[in-house]
């Protein structure tokens, strides 16, 4: 079991997984065609206490692997959206921290009518 932070001439640096999902996310939500994010279940599609997040991150000192659960506007192509969403968490989490993003797994998990998008909007 490795750590999961690097070290530097000046010391360790140790970032945390919430961070790395925040970045994540924020990085998601800025794609146009994104609604929200949404809140992961399991395969039976029940929350369960450790699926609480939208955002999960597999991280070790080789590789960093995100997986998002994001609810998509009505009308746009799933495909192009999920490809932009996956290119934008990777710059965004390689370039703030530094560490390679090996994959990212994204899960269309709801369409949002616009009415309901623009609501959550708002709210933010």
């Amino acid at each position: 079991m490795g750590d999961k932070g690097y070290q530097a001439p000046e010391g360790r640096c140790i970032i945390s997984e919430d961070v790395i999902a925040t970045i994540a996310s924020t990085a998601a939500m800025e794609v146009p065609g994104v609604a929200s994010m949404a809140t992961r279940t399991d395969i039976r599609g029940l929350m369960n206490s450790s699926a609480s997040k939208s955002v999960a991150i597999v991280n070790n000192e080789n590789e960093t692997v995100v997986t998002l659960y994001i609810n998509l506007k009505l009308g746009v192509r799933i495909p192009d959206v999920a490809g932009q969403v996956q290119r934008a968490v990777k710059s965004e989490v390689q370039s703030m921290t530094g560490k390679p993003v090996t994959k990212v797994n994204v899960h269309v998990a709801g369409v949002v009518l616009e009415d309901a998008a623009a609501k959550e909007e708002e709210k933010q």
